[in-house]
């Protein structure tokens, strides 16, 4: 009996041994991380919703409460999630698990359909799936409507897609569009949409029928345009919604890189789809003044928050305003900067004047205000005298140490002198030479420290170096000039070997009196002279330029491109500008006869902007809601233009051939689109990396 009972426990051993070898074996042929699963791919699905999607007669609806069939999250929801009709109370959302809670905290209005649009803000909790463009929608009257209206938001001044702004719709009866100017200040958007980084925007819920669309920066969230800062945009557009079934592909991935297959997909089609509005800031924005500062004695600035006509009135109450100030304004007069001409004046510790100036009441108007200023100096007498102080005592070391290695210099040579003549010998004049050592050395410390150089006038002047011959030379100064002597002033060109005096004519730049300009006829390929006496330039404080020889070379023809521009259907007001990497303007063309011509370009890429210059003033001018009228219109052409040296280039351009949204480079358009949430196939990947 116990032979069998200890034959059995063997074989039970035995066969456990057997199934633990197995079990090794298999682990050591697969060491590494074990294997957390596959990943979860699919995105979150709606199962139950509360109203109905879709329900129609849900007058009392507070709750709005989405399920899905895993844990979800909601990112951005403030900034992604739109509810239209437009909520004055912003509504709560909340994700908790497989819920997405909505709180209305406004009441619903009669017969209207409400839409509360997701975009891609919905995402499932592990991966971050995203559900898709989802938007709920409910009714409070007896249907439920269903058009849409979808299209682009630009800056009007540089075609840049608008992210975030507010488009809003207006309901108009009739295809005349008639819709009174004050519904936009004074009613809030009957429908809302928000745009996403390419400027778009899609408008849903819309009832059939015409409409009028506007966009809104709005700042206080009251979806009206109240505040004259607003960017806004408007059109006179009327937009009828229709729709027709339409089939678009639909791409199928395997992975992040192959895909599967095309699927053509039937969808309706909503019109108008291609809606574009250009946002601006009007020029009549609410003035005041910002705020005053001196910061040296002999100069004060005045800032506003916006343009005027006009320069305000100071009157000084403690000096002589009259005649004592040189004034240098912006181009729009919303930043002043006043030089004080008057040593007794800018000496005083504090300033006290009287400023009148417009500025906007609450009925926006622009009122006459006045207002009183206490100008007190950031760099005081005291502080100005220790600067000029300090300046002078490392003058003065510079000095003493600069005598002192002369006078050391001087002395090794007479040492060296006096060896060589008297060979060792002490005579008389041995003795002379120590005595005269002796007072050398006494005078050390008794050097005389003469005044500091004349200090000189300060200015910039433009590269010479290169320059194309159509640009000229630019004299920028620190601070305004009270004379300029043209008699100090020579220009020549050099001719062979020589250099023979030329014409030209300095004058200062309209609207910048610190900068002058010297102009000429320069001839390509050649070496021109600029030389300055000392006095040529002297500004309001008597300040004076030191003599100076300046260089100036211009460039061979061909070191140039030349583009030529044809214009079709351009206006004759249309200004054509050549634009650098950064969208700056290298050079600005009036189109003659459906031309521009280019000369003189430095090869590298360019682009090219067009705008319609209608008053005539030669630059771009924004647009006014109250008096209907819009922004100069701009155009871009839409592909980069590498010039190269010695190239002669002919481009047409037709500035309406594309949609405005379709026109500025992808290169210099600096807000990017958002990139697309899709759904990884993250499994493949791995198999596919396993294979390897």
């Amino acid at each position: 009996m116990k032979s069998k009972k200890y034959f059995s426990i063997f074989i039970i051993h035995l066969s456990y041994m057997a199934v633990l070898v197995a079990w090794l074996l298999t682990g050591c042929a697969r060491m590494g991380t074990p294997d957390g699963g596959p990943y979860d791919e699919t995105p979150p699905r709606v199962v139950h919703t509360s109203p109905r999607y879709g329900a129609a007669n849900e007058k009392d609806v507070k709750r709005i409460v989405i399920e899905f069939d895993e844990i979800v999250k909601v990112e951005n929801a403030m900034e992604k999630v739109v509810i239209s009709p437009p909520q004055i109370e912003q509504p709560e959302i909340e994700a908790m698990g497989r819920r997405v809670t909505i709180t209305l905290l406004d009441s619903l209005k009669p017969d209207m359909t409400y839409t509360i649009d997701f975009s891609d803000a919905i995402v499932d909790n592990n991966e971050g799936n995203p559900y898709g463009d989802y938007a709920f929608t409910f009714s409070t009257g007896e249907n439920v409507d269903t058009f849409q209206v979808s299209g682009h938001v630009l800056n009007a001044s540089n075609l840049e897609p608008i992210k975030g702004i507010l488009v809003g719709l207006y309901k108009v009866d009739d295809q005349q569009g008639d819709l009174p100017d004050s519904v936009f200040r004074t009613i809030p958007f009957e429908r809302i949409s928000r745009t996403d980084g390419s400027g778009h925007f899609v408008v849903k819920g819309l009832a059939k029928g015409n409409y009028r669309a506007f966009a809104l920066k709005d700042q206080n969230q009251n979806y009206i345009y109240d505040q004259p800062a607003e960017m806004v945009a408007f059109s006179s557009r009327i937009l009828t919604t229709s729709s027709q079934p339409d089939i678009r592909p639909d791409t199928i991935w395997h992975d992040s890189i192959y895909y599967d297959s095309i699927v053509m997909t039937p969808y309706t089609h909503y019109y108008p789809d291609d809606v574009i509005l250009t946002a601006f800031e009007s020029a009549q924005q609410n003035r005041y003044m910002l705020k005053s500062e001196r910061p040296i004695l002999q100069q004060f600035t005045i800032y506003f928050t916006a343009p005027s006509d006009t320069l305000p009135k100071l009157t000084g109450l403690n000096f002589d305003a009259h005649d004592a100030f040189v004034v240098d304004a912006s181009q729009h007069n919303d930043t002043l900067h006043y030089w004080i001409k008057d040593s007794l004046i800018y000496n005083l510790d504090t300033l006290e004047m009287q400023i009148d100036f417009f500025e906007t009441d609450t009925a926006g108007n622009l009122v006459l205000a006045v207002d009183t200023l206490r100008l007190v100096s950031k760099l005081t007498k005291a502080k100005l005298a220790k600067q000029e102080q300090e300046r002078f005592e490392e003058w003065a070391e510079e000095y003493r140490q600069k005598v002192k290695r002369e006078r050391r210099a001087a002395e090794k040579a007479e040492k060296e002198a006096a060896a060589a003549a008297d060979n060792g010998e002490e005579d008389e004049s041995g003795k002379d030479k120590k005595d005269s050592k002796k007072k050398k050395s006494k005078d050390d410390d008794g050097i005389i420290i003469p005044p500091m150089p004349e200090e000189f006038l300060e200015y910039r002047v433009s590269n010479m170096q290169g320059m194309a011959p159509d640009k000229n030379v630019d004299f920028t100064f620190s601070e305004p000039l009270d004379s300029v002597d043209l008699s100090k002033i020579r220009f020549s060109m050099k001719v062979d070997t020589v250099f023979v005096p030329a014409r030209y004519i300095f004058r200062q730049v309209p609207g910048k009196i610190k900068t002058y300009r010297l102009y000429a006829e320069w001839e390509p390929d050649s070496v021109y002279q600029i030389e300055l006496d000392t006095a040529a330039f002297v500004n309001i404080y008597g300040s004076r330029n030191e003599a100076r020889k300046f260089g100036v070379k211009i460039g061979s023809l061909d070191t140039y491109s030349t583009l030529f521009v044809i214009l079709q259907d351009a206006d004759t007001s249309a200004i054509v500008q050549l634009l650098d990497g950064s969208e700056k303007v290298v050079k600005s063309i009036k189109v003659t006869d459906g031309k521009a011509d280019f000369y003189f370009i430095a090869p590298g890429t360019y682009y090219l902007r067009l705008f319609n210059d209608a008053n005539g003033n030669g630059k771009w001018d924004t647009g006014d809601y109250d008096t209907h009228l819009q922004p100069e219109q701009v155009y871009y052409y839409p592909d980069p233009i590498v010039l190269k040296a010695q190239w002669e280039i002919t481009q047409e351009w037709n500035p309406a051939s594309l949609p405005l949204s379709k026109q500025k480079p992808a290169k210099i358009t600096k807000q990017r689109p958002e990139r697309e949430r899709v759904r990884r196939n993250r499994n493949a990947e791995r198999e596919k990396n396993k294979n390897k």
